[in-house]
């Protein structure tokens, strides 16, 4: 299936600029096993609230346990999540089994996608 990518950029941000925080989410299984990414990357101007939702995440807790849980799911058409988040530079990575996707995490995904759904709607 195709991948549809929902990004969103503020208007400061010149071409070739990296953003202060730039976040992923992949979204996969369902049924059909359908894939969906959203993003939404934010320069420095708006990027308080995104660096928050990011360090409210537990990363360091996503060892292989969760990892072999995102690629296994429990249940039928069951959804994995993939983060990946870059805040001032430093690299973070989470693999999510629909279960897991509770608390911080979900706050983060909710966030992402309603970001990148405002920013297609516009």
């Amino acid at each position: 299936m195709a991948e549809r990518t929902d990004r969103q950029r503020t208007e400061d941000d010149a071409p070739g600029d990296e953003p202060t925080v730039a976040v992923r989410v992949v979204r996969s299984g369902g049924f059909a096993g359908l894939r969906r990414t959203w993003a939404v990357d934010v320069d420095a101007a708006d990027a308080g609230p995104w660096i928050a939702l990011v360090e409210a995440c537990p990363w360091d807790d996503c060892g292989s346990a969760s990892a072999s849980s995102a690629s296994n799911p429990r249940g039928a058409d069951r959804f994995s999540y993939r983060l990946s988040a870059r805040v001032r530079g430093a690299e973070r990575q989470a693999d999510l089994a629909e279960s897991d996707a509770v608390g911080p995490w979900r706050t983060l995904i909710d966030a992402v996608r309603e970001a990148a759904a405002r920013e297609a709607s516009d």
